[in-house]
């Protein structure tokens, strides 16, 4: 079973990738922060990290950086709604950066499941 690390700042949709992943059969943890899911990879490995781009503290793009630097081989799936403005270039850029697959918000629970698979054999 995968061990996946969501990092969403947004409580509900933190919440609702646990629960669609938790169905699905993962083992899921999940933190609103950059700094918190780091925090978490240094006490434990997973076998996925779900990352979303607009975040607080640490966006996205610096969490995949990070994870990259320290953890070349982890596997990102990058998850973003573009913020007030729609602007899906954070994903291109993810990718750019590191991210094995990206996935636009809103997205349907097969979108998440064809991401994440794609993530996991990246």
């Amino acid at each position: 079973m995968p061990e996946i690390l969501i990092i969403e700042d947004e409580e509900i949709i933190r919440a609702t990738l646990q629960q669609m992943l938790a169905r699905a059969k993962h083992n899921v943890t999940a933190t609103a922060t950059g700094v918190e899911g780091l925090a978490l990879m240094d006490r434990r490995s997973f076998d996925l990290v779900i990352v979303d781009m607009i975040m607080p503290d640490k966006d996205g793009i610096e969490t995949i950086i990070d994870i990259r630097h320290r953890w070349p081989e982890a596997r990102i799936l990058a998850i973003s709604g573009g913020g007030r403005t729609r602007n899906m270039d954070f994903l291109r850029y993810a990718r750019s950066v590191g991210a094995n697959a990206i996935l636009p918000k809103p997205f349907t629970n097969a979108d998440l499941t064809k991401a994440v698979a794609e993530a996991l054999a990246a």
